[in-house]
């Protein structure tokens, strides 16, 4: 099973999407965001963006 973006509307009225591997286990969640159109574009930028991201580890400092 494929991962998936689940949208949802927070207890405080807000819109938020969290990201769900194939196993189901929650693997990224996003911020608040006033709008459900805001969301989704949310959601796209994280599609768009994420697979081409470098990974920084910030633990870690090269001398």
């Amino acid at each position: 099973m494929a991962g998936k973006f689940e949208m949802y509307e927070d207890k405080a009225g807000k819109y938020r999407y969290r990201l769900k591997a194939g196993n189901g286990e929650i693997i990224a969640v996003g911020e608040a965001y006033n709008s459900r159109s805001a969301c989704e574009k949310g959601i796209e930028s994280v599609k768009q963006n994420a697979a081409s991201a470098p990974v920084k580890d910030l633990g870690h400092q090269e001398k």
